[in-house]
């Protein structure tokens, strides 16, 4: 692929990301009056989950399936092979996770979380510990649903939302071991690297801390496993900010990553901007393990409980994992809003990383307790004010433990995802500006309370409601200040 590590200055002076891409089919898009979108949070029980997109302007809810697929993914989707067995589909997704993964064998899934589900079904029992360096959602559902648990351990460095660490979602080796002597290696199916850290603010890890991990994976004889859903943008901040591969291709350092890991699982909604997913390893005996589960649980083992065309789309979107032009505008368009942001005092996860910009909500409410669920306040309000829907990831994005007693996040963060190729900087201009009114107009917040709260992926499907009336009185003020704007 071509070298497009450049930067490109403006004769202005501006420091502003342009784009390497040209749009050339447009989906209409709505921008609903206030009135309405209060309408819209209580029919949704204040869970920006269950909006409708006909209430929705900009969706930043995820970059899950919502990537803008290239013209030519959306071409080789018309030739895709619908034969139920040795279709030639999966066998160009099979050359594609050989040549851009590093790995020979490959089993397919409808998605990530499917993945999770196979490898936890195989490899986890009750009384297991599963070691990461931060767990995602439905990993750590899986985990425990098969009787296992889990322990987080990142470095202190982690944890501050404003900070220039490079590589935050980098695992503390020291905690490591001595979670391992602790609790016995023969007790720990597998260690869980996860590229990027999702929930800490899309947080990045490093070759070196990758490569130590690796080292006490070996000592103890434990499986690697790697979360490899954004390892694309992932890797380019490698690129930016470790040295020893400044110079180095995408694919040589994707496969230096890929190539520490005992299995690499991911979602293709983020990996390779289409909907399905893969686990693939060099170790044939892994894969003779989880091989037939996937029949069993997915589908057959050339689509996996996918479309075809959707397997055609995955194996040109892997390739194009390797364009730095592409891979590189997510990362650049989140760091523009995350610097516009804090250059007004908005408080929100630093150095910039990648899925979306993430705003801490714990200082923006910090008048909201966490029995409140402040990010899942913060959401919605940003959404009544601006039509705007984020992500809630913080207490409401947690489980109960086994008592049933609340946990409360390590942080609450408003994800604002930014999917590849898909908004305009005008776009991201108007969430600065929405976002610095409401900043400005923060104590108006209150908080939330569930009404209706499922046992498991509560933040899917629960329902909230406002603790009084401020969601009103915040939309008496919109007024105020926008009159008739919409």
């Amino acid at each position: 692929m071509e070298n497009t590590n450049k930067t490109i200055k403006f004769h202005s002076g501006e420091n502003i990301p342009l784009e390497l891409h040209k749009v050339r089919i447009v989906q209409k898009l709505h921008l609903v009056p206030i009135e309405r979108r209060l309408e819209a949070l209580n029919e949704a029980g204040f869970n920006t989950f269950r909006l409708d997109t006909k209430d929705v302007f900009l969706d930043m809810l995820t970059d899950s399936g919502t990537n803008a697929m290239s013209d030519h993914q959306l071409g080789a989707m018309m030739i895709a092979d619908d034969a139920y067995a040795g279709s030639q589909s999966f066998v160009r997704y099979q050359k594609a996770v050989e040549e851009v993964l590093g790995k020979k064998y490959l089993l397919p899934v409808h998605q990530g979380r499917a993945a999770e589900n196979i490898i936890n079904h195989a490899f986890v029992r009750k009384g297991h510990l599963v070691p990461m360096n931060y767990h995602f959602t439905t990993a750590m559902a899986h985990i425990t649903q098969y009787g296992g648990n889990i322990e987080e351990l990142l470095y202190d460095e982690a944890y501050v939302i404003s900070s220039k660490h490079p590589f935050k979602g980098n695992m503390n080796i020291e905690k490591l071991e001595a979670c391992i002597l602790r609790h016995g290696a023969e007790n720990i199916p597998y260690i869980r690297m996860e590229a990027s850290t999702n929930l800490i603010g899309g947080q990045p890890f490093s070759i070196a801390n990758f490569r130590d991990v690796r080292a006490i994976a070996d000592k103890y004889n434990i499986r690697l496993v790697l979360d490899a859903s954004l390892l694309g943008e992932n890797a380019w901040l490698v690129k930016q900010r470790e040295e020893e591969f400044k110079n180095s291709s995408m694919k040589e350092i994707i496969q230096t990553m890929t190539g520490l890991a005992d299995l690499v699982y991911f979602s293709a909604r983020k990996l390779s901007s289409a909907r399905g997913g893969g686990i693939c390893t060099d170790n044939k005996a892994i894969f003779k393990e989880l091989q037939p589960l996937i029949p069993l649980f997915e589908g057959f083992l050339t689509y996996g409980g996918m479309s075809v065309r959707e397997v055609e789309a995955i194996a040109v979107g892997l390739y194009e994992t390797l364009d730095e032009s592409m891979i590189c505008q997510s990362p650049q368009f989140i760091e523009y809003l995350v610097n516009a942001l804090d250059s007004k005092g908005i408080p929100v996860v630093t150095p910039a990383g990648v899925l979306g910009c993430h705003v801490d909500a714990m200082r923006v409410c910090a008048h909201i307790p966490q029995t409140e669920y402040p990010a899942g306040a913060l959401a919605a309000a940003f959404f009544l004010i601006s039509g705007i829907r984020g992500m809630e990831r913080g207490s409401v994005s947690n489980q109960r433990d086994e008592e049933g007693n609340e946990t409360y996040a390590d942080m609450e963060l408003l994800r604002l995802a930014v999917p590849r190729r898909v908004f305009t900087l005008s776009q991201i201009k108007y969430v600065e500006d929405r976002m610095t009114w409401l900043y400005e107009n923060r104590h108006l917040i209150g908080g939330l309370k569930f009404v209706d709260e499922p046992p498991v992926l509560r933040f899917f499907m629960g329902g909230l409601a406002p603790v009084n009336d401020w969601p009103e009185k915040l939309m008496a003020k919109f007024r105020e200040d926008f009159g008739d704007s919409l």
